[in-house]
This record gives C-alpha cells, sequence and structure tokens, in this order.
C-alpha cells in the first residue's frame, strides 16, 4: 500500500516541518536583506571619529557570539540525535567522565574567548577614556535636577537650562537646553554634578559617563556630521529624569562663533559654579553661582588637565 510521503512515523514528520521552516526563514532572509540599521548590529548611526571602531567591535563581538551559540546548540542536537536511546538499549550509554584532553579543551577555549574579548573590551575602552590631546573645546557640563548648563569654558560663556516641558503640545522641543558643538573639532567634555548622580548621554556619540557630585570625570569626541542630536540622562535621578533631555548641534565652526556671541549679547558671560544646591533650576544673565562653596572655574578647568 503506497503511503503519504508527509505520513510516517512523528519523527520523521517533525524533522520534514523543521527542514521545511529553516528553508522558508532562510529565504526570508534572503528576500529581505540587510539595512544599515542590520548591519551595525542595532546600534545608532555614529557621528565621531571614534564610531566606526566601536561599531566594529561591537558587531564583531555579536557575530563571535553568535558563531559560537550555533556551534553550541548543533553539538547540542547532534549528541540528542547521535545518542539518544533506543528500544534495544538496556543500560546507559558509554561515559566519557575523567576524559582528560576533553576537559582541557573546555576549560582552555573558553579561557581563551574571555581572555582575547577582555583585551579587546579594554583596548577599545582606552581609546574612548583618551584625553591626552589638547582639545580645541571644552565644555564643562553641569547635571542637575532635571536639566543641564553648559560652561563653554575657553570662550568664558554660560548658558542655562530648565526642566523640559513635555505636555505634548507644539513647541515643547523649545524647552529643552542646547549644547552647540564645531564640527571637526576635538571636544573635551567636562562632567560635573550638582545634586545627585547624572549621566550625560549623546546617544548618537556612542559613548557615556557618570557625573558624581564632587568629582570631575571627562572624556573627548571629535564631532564628524553637522546636524541635531538627541541627548539625555542615562542614570535614574528622581522623579522626573525621564524629561532630563537635551539637544546637541553640531555646526560649521562660523555657526559656532555666532552662537558663542549670541551668549556673549546676551549677558551670559562667566562661568556657572559647580556648587551642591537643590534649588531653581535658572540663573539671570551675570549670575554665576548657586553658593558661594563648591567647585569654581580654576577646579574645572584642572581637573580637565
Amino acid at each position: 500500500m503506497n503511503r503519504n510521503p508527509v505520513s510516517g512515523s512523528p519523527r520523521k514528520r517533525m524533522r520534514q516541518h523543521l527542514i521545511r521552516a529553516v528553508g522558508l526563514g532562510g529565504a526570508g532572509l534572503l528576500l529581505t536583506g540587510c539595512t544599515d540599521y542590520q548591519e551595525r548590529g542595532f546600534l545608532p548611526k555614529g557621528v565621531t571619529e571614534l564610531s566606526p571602531q566601536i561599531t566594529d567591535f561591537w558587531v564583531a563581538t555579536w557575530a563571535w557570539a553568535l558563531a559560537v551559540g550555533v556551534l553550541v546548540w548543533a553539538l547540542i542536537f547532534w549528541c540528542m540525535a547521535r545518542y539518544r536511546r533506543k528500544k534495544t538499549d538496556t543500560g546507559l550509554p558509554p561515559q566519557v567522565a575523567y576524559h582528560v584532553p576533553i576537559e582541557i579543551l573546555f576549560t582552555v577555549v573558553p579561557i581563551l574567548m574571555v581572555a582575547v574579548l577582555f583585551g579587546k573590551t579594554v583596548e577599545i575602552e582606552n581609546k574612548m577614556l583618551d584625553t591626552a590631546q589638547k582639545p580645541d573645546v571644552t565644555v564643562n557640563v553641569v547635571g542637575k535636577q532635571w536639566s543641564w548648563d553648559f560652561n563653554y569654558v575657553d570662550a568664558k560663556v554660560y548658558d542655562t537650562g530648565t526642566q523640559a516641558v513635555l505636555d505634548g503640545k507644539p513647541g515643547a522641543e523649545a524647552t529643552i537646553p542646547t549644547l552647540y558643538l564645531p564640527v571637526n573639532k576635538r571636544v573635551e567634555f567636562v562632567l560635573t554634578a550638582r545634586d545627585v548622580i547624572h549621566n550625560f548621554w549623546v546617544i548618537q556619540f556612542l559613548q557615556k559617563m557618570d557625573m558624581v557630585p564632587g568629582r570631575v570625570n571627562k572624556f573627548q569626541v571629535t564631532p564628524t556630521e553637522i546636524g541635531t542630536y538627541k541627548g539625555k540622562c542615562a542614570e535614574l535621578c528622581g522623579a522626573y529624569h525621564s524629561q532630563m533631555l537635551f539637544n546637541v548641534k553640531v555646526v560649521s565652526e562660523a555657526d559656532y562663533a555666532k552662537h558663542i556671541q549670541s551668549l556673549k549679547d546676551r549677558g551670559y558671560n562667566g562661568f556657572l559654579s559647580n556648587s551642591m544646591a537643590r534649588k531653581g533650576s535658572t540663573f539671570t544673565p551675570g549670575e554665576q553661582q548657586y553658593l558661594p562653596a563648591g567647585l569654581t572655574q580654576n577646579d574645572v578647568v584642572e581637573g580637565a588637565k
């Protein structure tokens, strides 16, 4: 009697369905193709000089992790199929306990893999945290609940922000403070906090750092693309943490100079103190301190060296 090719043992039907599913999935991936976003490992597009290296490291890490995962799962399924219990089996299959070569392999290979990953991580982190070069622009970013102040140290002007008004109404974007940076110039961020721990994160810079009260942290980037980029606090800092937003405008040198001059014309000359204070988030032109005590401009500049 002829049998339907799909019929047969449950194991055979399951194998056929699995092969069909894998084939359809592979065909779907080929037809869909890879977008730039997928090729970056679902990272945002980086816009700094170091972004390509960060992205390449991220993608390579996931690629090697996927390769190891596929190998491990393949070995698991192979063992399940190769050494499955048969009806004729009356006891346990042959054991490989205390197989010294295999145990050495399973110990040495993971250690080497972790060592390589650790070494490459340290290498890219050292590049991200390298502040040995003299920056073209130094900006002291001050975090506060729940907004940002920007001291343009070299130009001796400042800009101050208030908490964003996110009420869903038109014009909300105008309430978000904006940091201006010149394109293709090395910028050093000197990070301080006025109240609690915050975190300075410009998403497309692919880099962020904590801002700790009483401590000066710093890192450098070189923005390579003109545009407006989103920034936010990446450390839970209180009730309105989600509204602690800012924009970064990377502009030409001429437009950067115009912005600095506009701050001077508005009377925003001097340096906002980094003093510890948890009161209002606004300044009036010419006001340069919350409290007499705290980090001064000299403290910040010295910390940036």
